[in-house]
């Protein structure tokens, strides 16, 4: 045999060894999915219902056939995380509004009654109906004047992933939080069944510091970055189970940015659109998933790894929550001086980021009222120092009786540990002497 036969051979078999090994290991986790579902009770009904983390469903009652539901526009006192409120506008007492939830071919009647301060409609976006029923003042039908009540009569035609919004003085009223999800079950189901089926509404918000309301005429510096209207820690964690296939459905009604959403410790594929199914020969791998403005985007996973896995916008900014955009760069920056200076005016001056900004959620220090400034939440090793757009998609055994505001114990090993001189040496690591920058 001659060396490139050899070689040849040699690599056949190191893959089909990994081949081996993957099918193995996909068959652990399709085993510990098919477990956890036979463990757990199925939802009554045609199809398994989505959760809103932070939100709700629309209450729909059978009326001689026709699903009717009623939706209320009105200004809300609106929590985004402990410490920050606002006046914002919304549904039926909240930001984003309640989720609806259909099979395709179901007639629905949605009443909307109008308790804001000027008129508004409802635009189904995404989903293909009769004109007259596409919600655009002007276009297809006068506005819901004040204190009225409109009704809507659909019949979504095709399953997905949508969504609703006002098309009346839309920088007003989808800047202050009006907004919802719209989710169309199919009649036949298609692909793998998931184990748990999430919404999420991305959006962001100007809120000035001890602001009541957020600013609806900001075109660019927003501050207050949220999944459906929460900002971490006030977000809540999504719970799923190792091997589960869990479905996540992405929505922006964001004024003017998109948001690639970024989630460790597992792969995805975008399956959906709002303009339909994704052909499974298009669907890649992916570890983040870009939401443009207006689209929604569906992701499945499969969960090989137990944790707490963080999950964010990866636009770094988003990540944080009314920062101070207009400061000049301080990182590097001597300020024994200043501080020295404006301690005769105002002793308890205390000058910052001239070494980073991280940690500031363990500085107790006073903040100005109603305000979020750069403060994420606890997390079992200190400090998480991220807010904003993030939250923790929690993998456990046993997900269903999990604690949802418990952490992850970390196997001893499975951690980094800190060095020390004797190991570093021993593995050949030397520091090289400081830079001078």
């Amino acid at each position: 045999m001659n060396r490139r036969d050899f070689m040849h051979l040699g690599s056949l078999g190191a893959g089909a060894a990994l081949l081996t090994r993957g099918a193995t290991a996909d068959a652990q986790v399709t085993a510990a999915g098919a477990a956890a579902r036979a463990a757990r009770p199925r939802a009554a009904g045609p199809y398994l219902p989505v959760t809103t983390p932070n939100g709700a469903t629309l209450p729909l009652r059978d009326v001689g056939g026709v699903k009717v539901g009623h939706l209320v526009a009105e200004a809300v006192d609106h929590e985004f995380a402990p410490g920050l409120r606002a006046q914002c506008w919304g549904y039926n007492g909240g930001t984003p509004g309640p989720t609806i939830e259909c099979v395709e071919g179901d007639r629905l009647r949605i009443y909307v009654t109008n308790r804001l301060p000027e008129p508004t409609t409802v635009h189904w976006h995404g989903l293909i109906i009769p004109n007259g029923m596409d919600g655009v003042s002007g276009l297809t039908q006068p506005p819901i004047a004040v204190g009225e009540t409109m009704v809507y009569e659909i019949v979504p035609k095709y399953p997905g992933t949508f969504m609703y919004h006002p098309h009346y003085d839309e920088m007003t009223q989808i800047a202050l939080g009006m907004a919802g999800m719209f989710v169309v079950h199919p009649k036949r189901p298609r692909g793998p069944a998931v184990d748990r089926d999430f919404v999420l509404m991305t959006h962001e918000f100007r809120v000035a510091v001890g602001a009541r309301r957020p600013d609806p005429n900001e075109m660019k510096d927003f501050n207050v970055l949220t999944f459906n209207s929460k900002a971490y820690p006030g977000t809540a964690p999504l719970v799923v189970g190792k091997g589960e296939r869990v479905r996540i459905r992405f929505g922006n009604l964001s004024p003017m940015d998109h948001h690639p959403v970024h989630i460790h410790g597992v792969t995805f594929k975008v399956t959906a659109t709002d303009g339909g199914y994704v052909p499974e020969s298009a669907q890649v791998p992916e570890t983040t998933v870009l939401v443009p403005v207006g689209s929604t985007r569906v992701i499945e996973l499969v969960p090989e790894e137990l944790g707490d896995w963080a999950m964010h916008c990866h636009m770094t900014h988003h990540i944080m929550t009314q920062m101070g955009h207009g400061l000049p760069p301080m990182v590097g920056v001597d300020t024994k001086q200043l501080e020295q200076r404006m301690g005769r005016v105002m002793p308890a001056y205390m000058p910052m980021g001239s070494s980073g900004m991280g940690n500031m959620g363990e500085m107790q220090m006073p903040i100005p009222p109603n305000s979020l400034p750069m403060k994420g939440g606890k997390g079992p090793f200190g400090s998480i120092d991220m807010g904003g757009m993030f939250t923790v998609l929690k993998v456990r055994q046993d997900p269903d009786h999990a604690d949802p505001a418990g952490w992850y114990a970390q196997p001893p090993g499975t951690a980094p540990t800190r060095a020390d001189a004797a190991r570093m040496k021993a593995d050949g690591i030397e520091l090289p002497p400081p830079r001078r920058p």
